[in-house]
């Protein structure tokens, strides 16, 4: 595999999503994602967050328009090359709006161990990994129980734990306060901030508009239409009352 740009980590050009070749999720579609932004795409339910999440994430892929991921045009057969599935499955990870979806395994420590196990490591730094993620997350109490009897905070901290565990450098968001009490609310965001502290690249899809300000310095607005309707930081969009009121975001 040749030696991928890692500065760019996404650009979108032009591109759309249809569902059953008839419904479209997104439409024209073109920015670029650089190392270590941190970005908020909002909107009002179905402008299409979650389905440009999922395309980020190499789940789903264009109809229309090209996606390139570290300076590579990405498609359904570039993850037939396994050096680079490997690479983008290590650096790129997607925490699902429900949890649920993504907890599979019957304890939180098999949780957290599984993609180090996919990616090879030995079983002594599996170990000493998760010893340190639990702690990093305070959740070392939960190793032994299933993610089921977990609280919804809890199955959040887990899921992130066993996505971060493999130190990706992009970490999707989506709706990540959803469910959320304020407490876990507010350790959510020290976990976020600390990611951002680490120069990660951050894309989080969010209808709470109250936790832009501590998690995105750039914001994208997804409009009714599946459109990007508006893009720049806090001020610039929340000072716009009238665009709010017309994006239906108030």
């Amino acid at each position: 595999m040749k030696e991928l740009d890692q500065r760019l980590i996404f650009k979108l050009d032009d591109v759309s999503y249809s569902y059953l070749n008839h419904r479209f999720a997104l439409m024209s579609i073109s920015l670029e994602i650089q190392k270590g932004e941190s970005i908020a795409v909002i909107g009002a339910n179905g402008s299409g967050k979650t389905t440009l999440l999922k395309m980020l994430d190499g789940l789903i892929f264009p109809s229309k328009g090209s996606i390139y991921a570290f300076g590579r045009k990405i498609t359904e057969k570039s993850f037939d090359d396994p050096n680079f599935n490997r690479f983008f499955r290590k650096n790129v990870v997607l925490l699902f709006q429900d949890v649920n979806a993504q907890l599979f395994s019957p304890t939180v420590e098999d949780e957290i161990a599984f993609g180090l196990i996919q990616l090879g490591i030995d079983s002594d730094m599996i170990k000493e990994k998760i010893r340190e993620t639990a702690e990093f997350f305070r959740i070392s109490h939960l190793l032994g129980l299933s993610p089921y009897q977990l609280s919804e905070g809890e199955k959040k901290k887990v899921a992130l734990a066993s996505l971060l565990v493999i130190e990706p450098t992009v970490l999707l968001l989506d709706e990540p306060t959803n469910g959320l009490d304020p407490r876990s609310v507010r350790e959510l965001l020290e976990f976020i901030k600390r990611f951002r502290n680490e120069n990660k690249t951050i894309i989080t899809a969010t209808h709470d508009l109250k936790i832009i300000p501590d998690i995105a310095e750039k914001i994208y607005v997804l409009g009714e239409s599946k459109e990007i309707v508006k893009v720049g930081d806090y001020e610039s969009i929340f000072s716009d009352l009238g665009f709010l009121i017309e994006a239906n975001l108030m």
